[in-house]
Parts: C-alpha cells; structure tokens; sequence
C-alpha cells in the first residue's frame, strides 16, 4: 500500500471525481486515494471504474452514470453520502470532445451531446455539491477541469470550445456564490495530454496521431501526463490553496502564454498554406453537396 501524505486536509476527506473511468480521472482518483482520501467515483463505464477502484490503496464506491442526467447525478452524490456520511470535495472533470469536422458540417445531435456533458453536466456537479454542503452545513472545495480550448480559440472542436468557455462562466459565478459559504471553487486547465479522450479522434490533423507533435511547439517542448495534472488537482482541493478561488491554472506546458506572432512563438517557421488549403477544398466540396 502507498504510505498516505498527510498536510493537506485530504487525510480520510470524501472526494467524489467524475468521469474517474477516464485517464485524467483515474489519475486525480489515485492520488488523492494516497493522501488518504475515501473517494465517490462515477462515469459511464462501470467496469472502468471498478478496475481503477480495485488499484486504489483506499475506500472507494462506484456509481455508475451520466453527469448529464440529473438523476444520475443526485444518485451518485446520495450513494456517496450513504457510503461515507458525508461529501467534502469534488472534482468536476468527466468531459467528451465531439467530432473533429468543420463548422458546417457540425450536427445539432453533437452539439447537444457535447454540451450536455461538458457544461450541463458541470452545472450539476456544481448544483449537488452546493445543495450537500449546505445539508451538512460546512464548507469544502470544488475542482473543474476546463481546457486550454477554454482560454484559446481553433477552426474545429467547435462544440467542445464553446462547452469549455462556459465552464469558466460557472467557475467564476460558483466561486462568487461559494466564496461566503466557505467554498472553494477553481479549474484546471489541462493542455495536450494523450489520453483515449482524443486518441478516438483518428489520426487527422488536431486529432489523436499528432498530439506529440503538436504539444513539441509549446515551450516544454512535450505533452503531459494525467499525473501532472492530478497533481495540481490535488493541490487545488488541498488546504495548501485555502486562499485560492476563482482561479483557472493552466497545466498545458506553456502552451496558453505563447505569441505566435513573435519568433519565439514559431512566427515565420510554419506555412498556413496547406491549412488553408484544406479548409478552402472543404467549402468548395461542401458547396456542391
């Protein structure tokens, strides 16, 4: 068993993570397990999430569903308060990127789906963790996970970017509402990390197959891993950040802060040809459809 860090309020706190099936998840789920915490883990893959309960050193329940359906949501949180008596913590994180097409060809179907699970199911989270800690009367900390494509704009994931800016609009308006209540609530903003999340998106420009490549232009010159960003999870819902709030930390390499524009940035050293290229071939096909 991993010897538990104690110092950071974690020891023995109930933490319920979303989408812990995933990479990212799975990774905040393991560590905050080794600080202690007894953990309320849900996502849409049951049998996800029992394995990464069974590489847990500590307690864990899994409650299978959708951050998207109220129901699911307020299932997960009671079987979490059944289980342990108590939810102290959370982290928001269970998200889906949508397809990579162009804006025209982008259905309303994944659309909605998009934004169902990324921004409504965030309202959830947010709602139910609000509505149990004022049941318990105390106060607690609450972690999203945005994206740097809720700082940053592209020309595809147009249902995902949309999704993720709004996640920042109920960070800040959270925050606002919790920071009296003695709530904590503050994002991260993961940059490239290869995970299956995207790996499902082929090998195409801005997909799976190129992530490598493309997180090589950041100043850390390489992606990162779900244990970096786990880490600054941790510490966001630690009481190492108690006078932290409203706050969205990019863990992206560097990645947001970089000028383009500038030499430093890769000004000059890329040719927008084939990009626009593509982009151009694709309004001609879709014009004679």
């Amino acid at each position: 068993m991993t010897a538990t860090l104690t110092g950071d309020g974690l020891a023995d706190a109930v933490v319920l993570v979303t989408g812990a099936a995933g990479a990212l998840g799975a990774a905040s789920a393991r560590m905050l397990a080794e600080r202690g915490a007894r953990l309320v883990l849900t996502d849409l893959d049951a049998a996800g999430l029992e394995k990464v309960a069974a590489g847990l050193p500590g307690a864990a329940v899994c409650v299978p569903g959708d951050v998207a359906s109220e129901a699911d949501v307020d299932a997960a949180v009671a079987a979490g308060v059944e289980a342990f008596g108590r939810i102290d913590r959370y982290h928001l994180n269970a998200g889906i990127p949508g397809p990579l097409v162009r804006l025209p060809d982008l259905t309303v179907e994944d659309f909605d789906r998009v934004v169902a699970v990324n921004l409504r199911g965030t309202f959830l989270g947010l709602r139910a963790a609000f509505r149990r800690f004022e049941a318990q009367g105390s106060g607690g900390a609450i972690v999203l996970t945005a994206s740097i494509a809720s700082l940053r704009g592209s020309d595809d994931l147009l249902a995902y970017q949309a999704s993720k800016h709004g996640v920042l609009g109920l960070l800040r308006g959270a925050a606002v509402y919790g920071g009296p209540l003695g709530v904590r609530v503050n994002a991260v903003a993961p940059g490239i990390v290869p995970t299956a999340l995207f790996a499902a998106s082929g090998d195409g420009p801005g997909g799976g197959g190129d992530m490598a490549r493309r997180a090589a232009t950041t100043p850390l010159r390489r992606p990162g891993t779900p244990e970096e960003i786990a880490s600054v999870v941790a510490f966001l819902l630690g009481d190492g950040a108690s006078y932290l709030t409203a706050e969205v930390v990019s863990v992206d390499g560097g990645a947001a802060a970089v000028s383009t524009v500038r030499p430093s940035g890769g000004a000059g050293a890329w040719d927008t040809g084939p990009v626009d290229a593509r982009l151009r071939a694709g309004a001609r096909e879709g014009s004679r459809a």
